[in-house]
């Protein structure tokens, strides 16, 4: 099976949903280029993403994936959110920020009864999770329209069990990828391998068709991945400089500069390990901080700090997202781009 019979598309390229730096206007450019453009609706509400989803239905006819994030509700546990805000005090007064006037509470839903809802008004030709997968009754929902299930693994494991609970098709999500990890049955990092050595060994164990994600950056990168096997590839970080995207002045500048060149795995930005570019949080917080309140929270209590930077021009608490190969990223259109990766197939 190949991409076209797969996905629907002509180009054998995902783009990878990528929460905070995009909307659906990146989605449409990929898609209407050939590729599988992605919306991140993990941080949307309901009206949010039909309003997105109507957009994109309204300027593309081509096939598209919505993804989502399959994470249990954390329950707020005061003593440890306490050690997460008395580990940023130091942060806190050095931007005159009052801790206690910070909310506690989630800023990302998982997958739910009521998106699925909302989704069946457009029957998207791809629905993606990240850190497992929902309940079955949702699943065969979905199903039921056509639409194919695509699920992240980070080892063979996660694969072997996204296949026998009703995924589709797999992403091989590598180490190198920036962002979140999609890693959910185990919180051990030492498990994590590169693409290419994770590629293959997933093929071997999966029946379903296999993505491979993570440091694919170029089209001789995209030729790599589908001579192992792969019949489509996800690249994010190198559409992070296209005009589509919704990417700060801030974190581009930060792509752009020699600071891309080092990234880090950390859970100091939402609980959840995910590469990001180094900046001072990471190095002084992190990269892994065991005090971090569990995902999505806290996000909440470094976004105050991440604000009050960000208004002074500075990126020192910023979550930076970034793949480890950031020498594909380029200031072009997602179209250009989407088709430079394909190029030579």
């Amino acid at each position: 099976m190949n991409a076209k019979e797969f996905l629907g598309v002509e180009l054998p390229i995902i783009q990878a949903p990528m929460a905070g730096v995009q909307d659906s206007d990146l989605t449409i450019a990929v898609s209407s280029a050939g590729g599988l453009g992605s919306l991140p609706c993990a941080m949307l509400e309901l009206d949010m993403i039909d309003a997105e989803l109507n957009t994109i239905t309204e300027n593309t006819d081509k096939s598209f994936n919505v993804n989502f994030f399959c994470h249990t509700p954390p329950i707020v546990n005061a003593e440890r959110e306490s050690r997460w805000r008395a580990e940023l005090q130091p942060y806190f007064t050095e931007y005159h920020i009052d801790a206690d006037s910070i909310p506690a509470g989630a800023s990302r839903e998982p997958f739910r009864t009521q998106v699925v809802d909302v989704l069946e008004k457009y029957k998207p030709k791809v629905v993606s999770f990240h850190f497992g997968l929902p309940e079955r009754k949702l699943l065969t929902k979905i199903k039921s329209w056509g639409t194919k299930i695509l699920a992240s693994a980070t080892t063979i494991e996660e694969a072997r069990w996204l296949e026998a609970h009703g995924a589709d098709g797999i992403i091989a999500q590598g180490l190198e990828a920036g962002g979140h990890r999609g890693m959910f049955l185990t919180k051990d990092l030492t498990t994590q391998v590169g693409t290419l050595s994770l590629l293959p060994q997933i093929i071997q164990n999966v029946s379903v068709p296999v993505v491979a994600a993570g440091g694919i950056c170029n089209a001789q990168g995209v030729t790599a991945a589908l001579s192992l096997g792969a019949i489509a590839v996800q690249v994010g970080t190198a559409y992070l400089l296209c005009s589509e995207t919704k990417t700060s002045q801030l974190h581009r500048a930060a792509i752009k500069s020699q600071t891309a060149n080092h990234t880090a795995i950390t859970n100091i930005f939402s609980g959840r390990p995910a590469r990001s570019i180094v900046n001072r949080a990471v190095k002084e917080i992190g990269p892994i901080n065991t005090h971090a309140s569990e995902f999505p929270l806290a996000a909440t209590s470094i976004t105050a700090l991440r604000k009050e930077a960000e208004s002074k021009k500075c990126s020192d608490f910023s979550p930076l997202w970034c793949g480890q190969n950031a020498s594909g990223c380029k200031e072009v259109s997602a179209s250009a781009l989407t088709k430079e990766l394909a190029a030579g197939l």
